[in-house]
């Protein structure tokens, strides 16, 4: 999820209501993206604390007043935190026993001549740290208040400072009251973008793995035991963390092959896939980033990856290095969020079945997952269409054929069904015959039974990406 910083003290509006003024406001900010019952019950008191903590679950970081905001943005630790911010326009400068350490407020009241003349436009003051101090993105931060009587004051603020007006969703309004829904929801629809949601993502990743260096198990993937494949975690998690920019650029293509290419530079020639503990995904997960690695310093497949390829890519790499357990992780959770394709878990466990076989009237509960054809139609079109060949390296060859023009799709989909034939590991024998590879059921093919269903991550992979494999 995209992570916000809200700064809201929750006074009465200029519009009277007698509902609960926390969890009123809180819903016509951010209902749109919230659920409205957990909302309901999680907020049902009158209690601005309830809501810091509510929010901050959902990655709404709230500050209740000046000070509170002024220490989160000036500390670069904290600020990294947050993608997008919501102002309100007049806040209390501080709370009765706050202290403040960093003596913010003695000399912006000199500056604006009184602490209520601060407190009326302190939005003002947040806005212009962000944008012209620390160089936030101006279409990353919304004015939205329910004192419309100070929006005057502020655009004076703004003029007289040869300052352009913030912006917003509605072009003719810079500052939004709490009643523009519609304009609300729009911003918020755009600050979820795919982009934003796979950078948080990776970040959150990223800092989550600093934690589970132990798990590091990169080095069992060396081609001699004696040199042991070293990698410099923190180093490379840093690069990764800090690799996508705030402002999402024109040409994401451009730096989603860079940060593919980051990402998989570990995996070089002293590194070689293999199957580590007895654990069938780590040599399907391995040799997916040792084609990508090689794919990459060779060619042209990675030009026009998606978001979704580079969270799989994202996942994947870090599943293999890292010995993480049977869960799945929060920041995986959330870059699966990105697959909005996604099978059922119902319709998912059908298609698993309990047999290797594929399903038909003798085996009703067999396998529904299309490998044969996906290996004929490959084979096929590396012009092999009769001797058996491993999947993964018939891929690589096709690849590697530079007489054979092949599409990029084509490719970046064989590196999600590679997950799927290393996993569910076997062959296949086609007849000699062109025709016969039109009806699938004369093929002689052998793959295991592999049980998706665990571990959870597992499963919960496999239900995401099916539809970028096989349709």
């Amino acid at each position: 999820m995209t992570h916000f910083l809200w700064v809201e003290d929750f006074k009465a509006s200029e519009t009277n209501r007698d509902e609960n003024i926390v969890s009123s406001t809180v819903k016509l900010v951010f209902g749109s993206v919230l659920d409205e019952k957990e909302l309901r019950e999680r907020l049902h008191e009158e209690d601005e604390y309830d809501a810091q903590e509510f929010l901050e679950e959902k990655g709404i970081l709230l500050k209740l007043n000046l000070l509170q905001a002024l220490a989160f943005i000036r500390n670069p630790d904290e600020l990294s935190k947050i993608d997008f911010v919501v102002l309100d326009v007049d806040m209390p400068l501080c709370r009765d026993g706050q202290n403040d350490d960093g003596n913010y407020l003695h000399s912006l009241i000199e500056q604006y001549e009184s602490a209520d003349e601060l407190r009326k436009i302190a939005g003002y003051q947040i806005y212009t740290e962000l944008v012209m101090e620390l160089g936030f993105p101006k279409a990353h931060i919304l004015f939205c208040s329910n004192h419309a009587s100070y929006f005057d004051k502020l655009k004076g603020k703004f003029k007289s400072a040869n300052i352009k007006l913030p912006l917003s969703s509605n072009p003719d309004k810079p500052f939004l009251t709490k009643d523009d829904d519609a304009d609300i929801k729009k911003w918020l629809n755009d600050a979820h973008r795919d982009y934003f949601v796979l950078r948080r993502g990776i970040i959150e990743g990223c800092q989550e793995l600093k934690k589970l260096k132990a798990k590091l198990r990169f080095d069992k993937f060396s081609k001699d035991d004696k040199k042991p494949a070293l990698l410099d975690a923190d180093d490379y998690l840093d690069v990764l963390e800090n690799f996508l920019p705030l402002r999402e650029p024109g040409n994401k293509a451009s730096l989603y092959k860079l940060f593919i290419r980051t990402l998989a530079h570990e995996w070089e020639e002293s590194v070689e896939p293999k199957k580590i503990d007895d654990d069938q995904t780590t040599l399907a997960f391995s040799w997916i980033m040792k084609m990508s690695r090689n794919w990459l310093a060779h060619s042209k497949v990675f030009e026009q990856l998606t978001d979704q390829d580079v969270a799989y890519l994202f996942i994947v790499n870090m599943r293999a290095m890292f010995d993480l357990g049977d869960n799945l992780l929060p920041y995986e959770k959330h870059l699966l969020s990105l697959f909005t394709d996604v099978i059922s878990t119902e319709k998912m466990q059908d298609r698993i079945g309990n047999s290797p076989k594929k399903r038909d009237y003798k085996t009703p509960k067999g396998r529904d997952i299309p490998l044969v054809e996906n290996y004929a139609a490959l084979l096929k079109k590396t012009g092999n269409t009769w001797q058996a060949i491993n999947f993964h390296d018939a891929l690589n060859n096709l690849q590697k054929n530079k007489n054979k023009a092949t599409e990029s799709e084509f490719l970046i989909k064989g590196l999600y069904q590679t997950f799927w034939f290393l996993t569910s590991s076997g062959g296949v024998y086609i007849p000699p015959n062109d025709e016969q590879i039109k009806d699938f059921s004369t093929l002689n093919y052998q793959f295991k039974h592999f049980d998706y269903q665990k571990p959870e991550y597992l499963f919960e992979l496999a239900r995401h990406i099916y539809s970028s494999s096989f349709s």
